[in-house]
Protein backbone atom coordinates (compact mmCIF):
# COMPACT_ATOMS: atom_id res chain seq x y z
CA UNK A 1 0.00 0.00 0.00
CA UNK A 2 0.92 3.71 -0.64
CA UNK A 3 -0.58 6.56 0.82
CA UNK A 4 -0.06 9.78 -0.55
CA UNK A 5 -1.10 13.35 0.77
CA UNK A 6 -0.84 16.34 -0.99
CA UNK A 7 -0.24 20.16 1.00
CA UNK A 8 0.48 23.67 0.07
CA UNK A 9 -2.77 24.13 -2.01
CA UNK A 10 -4.28 28.03 -1.61
CA UNK A 11 -5.53 30.76 -3.19
CA UNK A 12 -3.17 33.20 -5.44
CA UNK A 13 -3.43 36.14 -7.47
CA UNK A 14 -3.24 35.15 -11.35
CA UNK A 15 -0.02 35.93 -12.27
CA UNK A 16 1.29 34.54 -9.13
CA UNK A 17 3.00 31.29 -8.03
CA UNK A 18 2.37 28.25 -6.14
CA UNK A 19 4.43 25.18 -4.75
CA UNK A 20 2.53 22.28 -4.11
CA UNK A 21 3.98 19.06 -2.74
CA UNK A 22 2.99 14.95 -2.16
CA UNK A 23 4.43 12.58 0.04
CA UNK A 24 4.50 9.02 -0.19
CA UNK A 25 3.98 6.95 2.78
CA UNK A 26 4.17 3.38 3.24
CA UNK A 27 6.41 2.25 0.59
CA UNK A 28 9.09 3.91 -0.39
CA UNK A 29 8.09 5.80 -4.28
CA UNK A 30 11.88 5.63 -5.64
CA UNK A 31 10.81 2.96 -8.62
CA UNK A 32 7.55 4.73 -9.31
CA UNK A 33 6.19 7.23 -11.83
CA UNK A 34 4.49 9.73 -10.51
CA UNK A 35 2.37 12.11 -12.02
CA UNK A 36 -0.01 15.15 -11.07
CA UNK A 37 -3.68 15.41 -12.10
CA UNK A 38 -6.30 18.37 -11.68
CA UNK A 39 -9.98 18.42 -11.93
CA UNK A 40 -12.06 21.34 -11.59
CA UNK A 41 -15.73 21.65 -10.99
CA UNK A 42 -18.07 19.77 -14.08
CA UNK A 43 -15.00 19.08 -15.80
CA UNK A 44 -13.12 15.73 -16.00
CA UNK A 45 -9.83 15.09 -14.44
CA UNK A 46 -6.79 16.47 -16.68
CA UNK A 47 -3.37 15.25 -16.98
CA UNK A 48 -0.68 18.10 -15.90
CA UNK A 49 2.70 16.49 -15.11
CA UNK A 50 4.44 13.03 -14.63
CA UNK A 51 7.99 12.29 -13.27
CA UNK A 52 9.82 8.99 -14.35
CA UNK A 53 11.28 6.71 -11.40
CA UNK A 54 14.76 8.68 -11.61
CA UNK A 55 13.46 11.95 -12.23
CA UNK A 56 14.98 11.90 -15.80
CA UNK A 57 12.39 12.30 -17.67
CA UNK A 58 9.17 14.53 -17.22
CA UNK A 59 6.31 15.29 -19.44
CA UNK A 60 3.43 18.38 -19.16
CA UNK A 61 0.22 18.82 -20.39
CA UNK A 62 0.24 21.48 -22.89
CA UNK A 63 -2.41 23.92 -20.92
CA UNK A 64 0.55 23.96 -18.16
CA UNK A 65 4.05 23.34 -20.43
CA UNK A 66 6.30 26.09 -19.79
CA UNK A 67 4.89 27.62 -16.52
CA UNK A 68 4.58 23.99 -14.61
CA UNK A 69 7.65 22.26 -13.27
CA UNK A 70 7.22 19.26 -11.93
CA UNK A 71 10.50 17.13 -9.29
CA UNK A 72 11.20 14.95 -7.02
CA UNK A 73 13.48 13.71 -3.76
CA UNK A 74 13.32 9.81 -3.41
CA UNK A 75 15.60 10.30 -0.53
CA UNK A 76 11.90 12.18 0.93
CA UNK A 77 9.74 10.13 -0.75
CA UNK A 78 8.20 13.72 -2.13
CA UNK A 79 7.16 15.26 -5.39
CA UNK A 80 6.58 19.05 -5.74
CA UNK A 81 4.55 20.93 -8.58
CA UNK A 82 6.45 24.05 -9.07
CA UNK A 83 3.47 26.04 -10.65
CA UNK A 84 4.06 30.07 -12.06
CA UNK A 85 2.02 32.57 -14.10
CA UNK A 86 -0.91 30.99 -12.76
CA UNK A 87 -4.52 31.74 -14.44
CA UNK A 88 -8.00 31.37 -13.02
CA UNK A 89 -8.13 28.62 -15.29
CA UNK A 90 -5.82 26.73 -13.37
CA UNK A 91 -8.48 26.45 -10.74
CA UNK A 92 -9.13 22.94 -9.36
CA UNK A 93 -8.55 20.51 -6.97
CA UNK A 94 -4.91 18.83 -7.49
CA UNK A 95 -4.34 14.96 -7.17
CA UNK A 96 -0.91 13.38 -6.92
CA UNK A 97 -0.67 9.96 -7.92
CA UNK A 98 1.66 6.95 -8.52
CA UNK A 99 2.06 4.27 -11.09
CA UNK A 100 3.67 1.14 -9.82
CA UNK A 101 4.91 0.23 -13.55
CA UNK A 102 7.35 3.11 -13.60
CA UNK A 103 6.44 4.02 -16.89
CA UNK A 104 4.32 7.30 -16.20
CA UNK A 105 1.66 8.09 -18.57
CA UNK A 106 -0.15 11.27 -19.40
CA UNK A 107 -3.87 8.50 -18.49
CA UNK A 108 -5.13 8.52 -15.47
CA UNK A 109 -6.28 4.84 -14.96
CA UNK A 110 -2.53 4.02 -15.40
CA UNK A 111 -1.69 4.96 -12.09
CA UNK A 112 -2.53 2.55 -8.99
CA UNK A 113 -2.43 5.32 -5.95
CA UNK A 114 -4.27 8.42 -5.29
CA UNK A 115 -4.33 11.40 -3.05
CA UNK A 116 -6.97 13.13 -1.51
CA UNK A 117 -6.24 16.10 -3.22
CA UNK A 118 -5.12 20.24 -2.81
CA UNK A 119 -7.52 23.06 -3.90
CA UNK A 120 -5.69 25.60 -5.84
CA UNK A 121 -7.79 28.34 -6.56
CA UNK A 122 -6.52 31.99 -8.71
CA UNK A 123 -8.17 34.78 -8.64
CA UNK A 124 -8.58 37.03 -11.14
Amino acid sequence: QVQLVESGGGLVQAGGSLKISCAASGRTMSRYAMGWFRQAPGKEREFVAVISWSGGTTYYGDSVKGRFTISRDNAKNTVVLQMNSLKPEDTAVYYCAADLSGRGSPTSRSYDYWGQGTQVTVSS
